[in-house]
């Protein structure tokens, strides 16, 4: 299976810096909606066999010109939404977002501990992995364009690839609409084959100057 696992468009809370996790949350920004414009041509070499939603509206807007251009109908799955921030919901603070970002990366060595009122790394992964195996189990040999979340796509893929630890996902952006590419399955385990970080239609549609903290490199 392919995965192409792919961040959502510009949404309001990226733009000030807020932690946003509650569903269905904001749709998107004039620029969210120029990037899930762009993001059919970028993919136009791929042949895309199904289109994966989480249950978060701004997937939906970013998976919409995809799924137009195929003709392929969005399957909402519920496991694919961002990782919950509990207590730090909505907040921008810098205590906030590294209480929140120093979690998630702590997870490589302990699963149990938790964001603040949100989830642990077992709860996430747990619900996390069976999406990925419901897509699996229904397009074993097929290309997926997954449309999820920031945090979630750089936690999920960096501790599932072999071939990526979290040093490297924390070093790296994954911009509203960056891609991460994933080879394998849930029984053979996967590979990590292509970290874009930038929009899929190019630096032109990145925005410089919002915080955006789960697309932005974390320091230890």
């Amino acid at each position: 299976m392919r995965l192409l696992l792919i961040r959502h468009g510009q949404t309001i809370d990226n733009v000030n810096g807020a932690i946003g996790t509650v569903v269905p949350g904001p749709g998107l920004t004039e620029l969210g909606l120029r990037q899930a414009a762009a993001v059919p041509g970028a993919l136009a070499d791929e042949r895309i066999d199904a289109i994966a939603v989480s249950t978060m509206r701004r997937t939906h807007l970013t998976a919409a010109p995809l799924a137009e251009t195929t003709g392929i109908e969005p399957q909402i799955v519920e496991g694919l939404f961002e990782i919950t921030a509990g207590e730090l919901e909505g907040r921008s603070d810098q205590d906030a977002v590294q209480t929140y970002m120093r979690t998630i990366f702590s997870w490589w060595t302990d699963f149990d501990a938790r964001i603040p009122g949100g989830e642990n790394g077992t709860e996430f992964h747990t619900r996390y992995d069976r999406a990925i195996s419901s897509l699996y189990d229904a397009h074993p040999n097929g290309t997926v364009a997954v449309f999820s979340h920031g945090a979630a796509i750089r936690t999920w893929a960096s501790w599932s690839a072999r071939n990526i630890d979290a040093d490297f996902s924390r070093g790296r952006t994954l911009e509203n609409t960056g891609i991460v590419t994933l080879e394998g399955s849930p029984a053979e385990g996967w590979v990590a084959t292509h970290w874009q970080g930038t929009p899929l239609g190019g630096v032109a549609l990145e925005d410089a100057s919002a915080p955006d903290p789960t697309g932005e490199a974390t320091a230890r």
